[in-house]
């Protein structure tokens, strides 16, 4: 058992660490005004550049940056290399399916030709999923920044943190409520899946014997789409790409919801929603009105990029994105 000095000070832990979460710590949305005042005009014409070329990624901006914050929080650890490979970017959850890496890079590089030295890669990854957003139909919101960036990427530390798409309700509530996210929080972000993209390994358990039971397929899975989902994902192909998860897969809408209503969710994690009655409410008032989604998600992101930022002396800027300083 935890001696009382011990439990004290993982109590002392705890309570600076959601006061950072709830706070924000000192982000401005005026960070930038005097030291580069057209940075969200460089990151967002970078960032239609980009998508331009790869509509794909839309949501792999959107993801890297919900990827960063759920380890560490938001200070770009998610985006460093490890020569060891054992960093954020080689676990599991990320290696070989988050994307966007080099176009952070890319971003970066017209940031520092425009403001050398003034812009974290923190910053960069917050602006830049709320520009994707935005490029694909989403409804801007405003961005408080001032994150600096950190020093260390954990694989460990992200195969603990992210949630699972095979999590049930409460295990993803769970997981969200440890950064300080509200259970309207983890439905509402995970209407980012509206322009999702995925590999048949998350929904191959869901379609050839299910729970272990020979022929079964999920319950909870409409069994029209299972039909269709089985045509594109052979029990045998886990690694073949599935190029959508709702009707209009590459826009930002609020169809994600109405898939999830009719049961047509791609991932156990998508059923799971409305599992549970205040989620179920949460999932019909978003597909019935997409506006208050997109009010709901610009507030949720807010809240979600306020997680463990480090401002002020903690921290860095760095001059690459996939590197600390070296001074």
């Amino acid at each position: 058992m935890a001696s009382a000095g011990l439990r004290c000070k993982l109590f002392l832990f705890a309570v600076l660490f959601m006061a950072a979460v709830t706070s924000g710590a000192k982000l401005s949305r005026s960070h930038y005004s005097r030291t580069c005042p057209r940075l969200e005009t460089v990151v967002r014409s970078k960032v239609n550049q980009l998508i331009n070329a790869d509509l794909g990624m839309a949501p792999g901006l959107l993801r890297l940056h919900f990827h960063d914050c759920f380890v560490r929080g938001c200070d770009g650890s998610v985006l460093l290399d490890s020569s060891s490979n054992s960093g954020e970017k080689d676990a599991p959850p990320n290696a070989g399916s988050l994307r966007g890496f080099a176009e952070v890079d890319a971003i970066k590089a017209v940031v520092e030709n425009a403001c050398p030295g003034v812009v974290s890669c923190a910053d960069i990854l917050a602006l830049a999923a709320r520009d994707a957003v935005v490029k694909v139909g989403g409804k801007s919101w405003s961005v408080p920044l001032g994150r600096k960036d950190g020093f260390i990427s954990s694989l460990v530390e992200a195969n603990t943190s992210l949630p699972s798409p095979f999590m049930t309700f409460d295990e993803l509530v769970q997981n969200f409520a440890a950064l300080g996210l509200s259970k309207k929080d983890m439905v509402i972000l995970s209407g980012g899946h509206t322009i999702g993209q995925a590999h048949c390994a998350v929904v191959i358990p869901r379609l050839y014997n299910f729970n272990g039971v020979t022929g079964a397929t999920d319950p909870s899975l409409d069994p029209t789409h299972a039909d269709f989902l089985r045509t594109l994902c052979p029990s045998n192909q886990p690694l073949t790409f599935i190029g959508e998860m709702d009707a209009t897969n590459g826009t930002f809408d609020n169809k994600y919801f109405t898939a999830v209503k009719r049961n047509k969710g791609l991932f156990s994690s998508d059923a799971a929603l409305i599992t549970d009655s205040f989620g179920a409410r949460i999932v019909n008032k978003a597909a019935r009105n997409p506006l208050s989604f997109f009010f709901d998600f610009g507030r949720s992101m807010v809240k979600m990029g306020k997680i463990g930022v480090l401002t002020g002396s903690d921290g860095e800027i760095r001059r690459v994105c996939s590197a600390v300083n070296s001074f």
